[in-house]
């Protein structure tokens, strides 16, 4: 399909989102429930904090995920990001499992671990 070509392709449109570096390692993090922002990158690992906090963001205005602040701690100073899919981010739960399914049928074991 070309740049000019103005017909809207879903399927080129979600593989620009899903390819973004983290974004699946994010969805499928937060398929095992929610997390806050420190809890999320250790399940990420690799990822800098920044570009975390960016792809977040960009999800959340996706409508991806959401994100709720937690402010039932003693220090209400210090109020923590809560992340958890929404029904549109849950649908991707098909996506991953493809992409699992695909990977053990194809894909020769190394040394990553499956979390």
């Amino acid at each position: 399909m070309s740049q000019s070509d103005h017909t809207f392709c879903p399927v080129y449109r979600a593989i620009g989102v899903l390819q973004e570096k983290w974004v699946l390692h994010i969805v499928r993090a937060l398929l095992g429930g929610e997390k806050g922002f420190n809890e999320l990158a250790r399940a990420v690992g690799g990822c800098n904090s920044a570009t975390l906090a960016q792809r977040l963001e960009q999800l959340e205005t996706l409508g991806i995920i959401s994100k709720a602040t937690d402010t039932s701690s003693a220090n209400t100073k210090l109020a923590r990001s809560i992340y958890s899919l929404t029904p549109a981010g849950q649908q991707l739960q098909g996506v991953i499992d493809a992409i699992s399914d695909w990977g053990s049928a194809h894909l020769i074991a190394e040394d990553a671990p499956c979390v």
